[in-house]
């Protein structure tokens, strides 16, 4: 289909002249408004003003300008009906074949702070809408461009062709004009919906295609990651790999876990992953003796595992996990001589965390369920040692205090029921996804390849009888932190009285199913 007339009306001028200038060489007419208008005759280019093909002038600030007759039904017309356009030719109507749009900055405005209200509203756009849409349903007969990134390859394509293009490009074209129109009334409904408070009638969600995916959970399951198109950022905004296979279904989920737990540390740490449980987590002096006490925790379980770092991989730590099969290492830099170790080894995938934003409060965590979504506060609050108390007359040694915040702040990563063992800061021993927190406490103390004695235990939940907690001290435990909150907690207090623990009650419990 050959372009002939171009309706041009742009927020972004973003490339617009070399763009139009282009259309105009290749002999297509340019009608346009407002602003838009102007910016090209400045430029010296040749334009039509869509007042004088409706006859009516602009009105209303700008509001009324292209919604007449002569413009839709310009756009509107099938070509391949002989009624619509014999309609059109007798009203004196003249088609268009080309509709140049992108939207009042809606967004942006919604954004700024300080903005008000009518500044907000005044930036929801009624008539450009109207046209990207009008367009896109009629792509067959015309094209419509709403990405300026798309100039280029449209403006090649024209060229190339003597000034047509394509119906497999007008209906790409017509696809991005739908999702464009589509995200931009989201947002403005997202924005309404924000007024109405946290959890307003509505939830909307908008994601946009990052990459596909090795595969899903399974070979024989496609995947694909998708991001939150409003969310400041994502799993792997700012993420180059370096090396390694593409990465599945489960590899992103793993490291959504390793990252998240992570980042509550600051000294230098190392987070094992493995199908979406931690396996082995250490804080130490420096990263790769952090690296080998998670790895001492359940270095079976840890084979082909995910490996989350918080400082840059040099030459030591490369050497260390090189002996070992990693699906995936995460760190905030490869050092040029870890680099050489590591992509010797073919499939290891490693992934730079270059993002340095951080998240803003109050994000919402949605989990799919039959025919709906479940909608939750993010569990990313952190508490304090000062936020504790200690229940017992024994009081947590410095040392015991140390590990008993670390094994709290791991076990909230952790599948409920979740049991936690640490010493010297790292774990020792976890139980993770059982439906008895006994089985849990039994699976930590047998999957511990350290001595237990004088070890820290976590639950993420309260003790609801004692049953757990003896099976954690009778194997060395010495100090216990829970939530409390359970009916018995004076009987579990009054046992941990009698085996002389030290018991630290933090009055919030962490699930995470």
């Amino acid at each position: 289909m050959k372009i002939r007339r171009a309706l041009v009306s742009v927020s972004s001028k973003w490339h617009l002249e070399p763009f139009v200038r282009g259309l105009v060489e290749l002999g297509v007419e340019i009608v346009s408004t407002g602003g838009t208008l102007r910016f090209l005759r400045e430029v010296g280019l040749p334009v039509t003003s869509v007042s004088d093909v409706t006859g009516f002038p602009e009105m209303m600030d700008g509001r009324v300008k292209t919604l007449h007759p002569a413009i839709h039904a310009g756009i509107l017309a099938d070509r391949a009906v002989h009624e619509h356009m014999k309609t059109i030719q007798g009203m004196g109507i003249e088609p268009i074949d080309m509709v140049v749009v992108n939207l009042y900055p809606f967004e942006e405005t919604a954004e700024k702070r300080g903005v008000t209200e009518a500044e907000v509203i005044e930036n929801i756009d009624i008539g450009g809408p109207t046209l990207v849409r009008a367009a896109a349903k009629n792509f067959t007969g015309v094209a419509v461009v709403v990405d300026p990134h798309r100039y280029d390859s449209v403006l090649r394509e024209l060229r190339r062709n003597e000034g047509a293009l394509s119906l497999e490009t007008r209906r790409a074209l017509a696809l991005e004009a739908f999702h464009h129109t589509a995200h931009y009334d989201f947002a403005i409904a997202s924005w309404f919906n924000a007024q109405e408070g946290d959890f307003p009638p509505y939830i909307m969600w908008d994601f946009a295609k990052v990459q596909d995916l090795r595969y899903g959970e399974n070979p024989h399951q496609r995947g694909a990651y998708y991001a939150d198109v409003l969310g400041r950022k994502h799993l792997l905004s700012a993420v180059p790999q370096l090396h390694g296979a593409q990465l599945s279904f489960n590899n992103l989920l793993d490291l959504d876990s390793g990252r998240r737990l992570v980042q509550e540390f600051t000294l230098p740490c190392c987070v094992i992953i493995k199908h979406n449980n931690p396996c082995g987590v250490a804080l130490a002096e420096d990263i790769t003796l952090a690296y080998e006490k998670a790895l001492a925790c359940d270095p079976m379980s840890a084979f082909g595992g995910v490996i989350v770092v918080n400082r840059p991989v040099d030459e030591s730590l490369a050497r260390a996990i090189s002996a070992n099969f990693v699906e995936v290492l995460f760190a905030p830099a490869f050092l040029e001589e870890a680099l050489e170790i590591l992509t010797q080894k073919p499939d290891i995938r490693l992934l730079v965390d270059e993002e340095r934003r951080r998240h803003p409060r109050g994000l919402l965590d949605m989990k799919r369920v039959m025919g709906g979504v479940l909608v939750q506060d993010r569990d990313s609050e952190v508490e304090s040692r000062d936020t504790m108390s200690v229940v017992t007359s024994r009081h947590p040694t410095e040392a015991e205090w140390g590990d008993l915040v670390f094994a709290w702040r791991v076990a909230k990563h952790v599948k409920s029921n979740a049991i936690v063992l640490a010493k010297d800061l790292m774990t020792i021993g976890i139980g993770a996804g059982q439906m008895s927190r006994v089985d849990s406490s039994r699976i930590a103390v047998q999957k511990a390849r350290h001595p237990l004695t004088g070890c820290a235990c976590a639950s993420d939940a309260f003790f609801p009888f004692t049953d757990a907690l003896e099976v954690v001290v009778d194997a060395g435990a010495a100090c216990v932190i829970h939530p409390g909150g359970s009916k018995r907690d004076d009987e579990v207090t009054r046992y941990a009285e009698e085996k002389g623990l030290a018991m630290v009650v933090t009055g919030r419990r962490h699930f995470r199913h």
